[in-house]
């Protein structure tokens, strides 16, 4: 508890004062010493020019909470999910505090506009594409994307300033087709094969697990899922064409 708890003080030091920070202060209750006093110590206006790994977590965890809400009903196979990358990313011991407040978190209404202007202004975008293929995870946790959640994983990207061709790129590593290899590149199949090239120079840049290296390892070793599918898309296109 005492690592997530000290994550979660610096993160209400970040967004006190915003949504985000409303929301978790509601939740949090005696859950965590130092709590209330985080709150105090928020910078002016709740924002703050750098994430830190609590912030970005108590982010994820308000928005993973809109998710599971979305179709009306929370699933088993959804917290399982959550748990299960809480525990590979973060330890035992906080992934068991993060399910107790993702558990609070669903039973409160999430202000979901003003929560993305939030994160829009106080994450990089690299930060915000993670936090996009992780909410897409846990849609596709019981073997489907549903069309509720996928409405709202695409109203949060677009809250949150993300890219249509960004967008497009996560969604296809979760929501496979015949095309998925080359959207995850965000290229079309017309693409030349130094088109090709050149594209996966650019979304392994982009999509680099150093892009979130501020946030901590925890979240950049979570960072490296999505490394690993620009990797097999690109291995796929160059099997397919027969690319040296």
């Amino acid at each position: 508890m005492a690592k997530f708890g000290k994550w979660i003080g610096a993160g209400l030091g970040a967004f006190a004062g915003g949504p985000i920070g409303a929301i978790i202060g509601f939740t949090i209750g005696s859950m965590f010493d130092g709590g209330k006093e985080a709150v105090t110590r928020g910078t002016r206006g709740g924002y703050s020019s750098r994430t830190t790994t609590g912030g970005y977590v108590m982010s994820l965890l308000v928005l993973v909470a809109a998710v599971m809400k979305a179709d009306g009903k929370v699933k088993k196979s959804e917290l399982d999910y959550v748990k299960k990358f809480m525990v590979h990313n973060f330890g035992e011991a906080s992934a068991q505090e993060a399910i107790k407040m993702l558990r609070d978190l669903l039973q409160q209404n999430i202000p979901v506009n003003e929560v993305c202007l939030q994160i829009k202004q106080n994450m990089n975008y690299s930060a915000r594409l993670q936090l996009v293929h992780f909410l897409f995870g846990i849609a596709q946790a019981d073997g489907q994307v549903d069309p509720t959640e996928h409405k709202l994983i695409t109203h949060i990207c677009d809250q949150m300033g993300i890219g249509t061709s960004d967008f497009e790129s996560i969604q296809a590593m979760f929501i496979p087709n015949t095309e998925s290899d080359y959207k995850i590149l965000e290229i079309d199949r017309s693409a030349t094969d130094n088109d090709v090239k050149k594209a996966y120079r650019r979304m392994a840049m982009k999509y680099h697990p150093d892009k979130v290296s501020t946030l901590g390892t925890e979240v950049q070793n979570a960072a490296k899922e999505k490394f690993q599918k620009v990797n097999q898309a690109y291995e796929n296109i160059k099997k397919e064409r027969k690319i040296a």
